[in-house]
C-alpha cells in the first residue's frame, strides 16, 4: 500500500474519545492485517505493556455511540460481542512491538508520522488564535468584521463521515 493512501486510511481512522486521539482495535487489525480476535489476544499475552494510558476499553455509552457513528453492528447480528478497546498514540507505538511484521512496522510508521503531524497542526492552529487574539485587542471595534470572518475560516471542516 502506498505510503499516501496509508496516511489517508490512517487519519480517517482516529477519533477523539474522552478527550484523547486514539484509534479502535477492529481498526487497528485491518490496517495491520490479522483479525481483531488475533490483535487483542496478542495484546491481553502482554497486557504489563499497555497501562491504561496506552490503552482502555470503551464504556456501553461510548460504544453504542461508535455503532450509531460508524455502523458498528450489534452483537445480536454476528457482530462484536465485547466492547472496543481504543489505542492512544503511545499505546499504538507499543503495539509494534508486540506484531513484528514488515506490515506491522510500516502501518505503524505511518500511524506515528499521522499523530505527529496532528499535533502539529494543532499546535499551529492554537498559534494563529494566539496571533489572531492580540491583532484583535489591539484593533478592536475598526476589524472585527474581519476578525470574525477569519475566525469562521479557521472552524476545521466536519471529516467526512464513513458512506454506509
Amino acid at each position: 500500500m502506498k505510503s499516501d493512501a496509508l496516511a489517508v486510511q490512517v487519519e480517517r481512522r482516529i477519533l477523539l474519545i474522552r478527550g484523547q486521539k486514539v484509534m479502535l482495535d477492529a481498526d487497528l487489525a485491518e490496517l495491520y492485517g490479522v483479525p481483531t480476535k488475533s490483535l487483542n489476544l496478542a495484546v491481553k499475552r502482554n497486557a504489563e505493556r499497555f497501562p491504561e494510558d496506552f490503552m482502555f476499553q470503551l464504556t456501553g455509552d461510548e460504544a453504542a455511540g461508535l455503532r450509531f457513528h460508524f455502523e458498528t453492528s450489534k452483537s445480536g447480528r454476528g457482530g462484536r460481542r465485547y466492547r472496543p478497546y481504543a489505542f492512544t498514540e503511545q499505546g499504538v507505538a507499543m503495539l509494534s512491538s508486540v506484531l513484528r511484521s514488515l506490515r506491522a512496522v510500516q502501518v505503524n510508521i505511518a500511524i506515528m508520522r499521522t499523530f505527529v503531524r496532528l499535533r502539529e497542526m494543532l499546535l499551529s492552529h492554537a498559534d494563529l488564535a494566539r496571533k489572531l487574539a492580540a491583532l484583535e485587542n489591539k484593533y478592536d471595534a475598526q476589524f472585527k468584521v474581519v476578525f470574525d470572518a477569519i475566525r469562521e475560516l479557521m472552524q476545521p471542516p466536519t471529516p467526512p463521515r464513513r458512506e454506509i
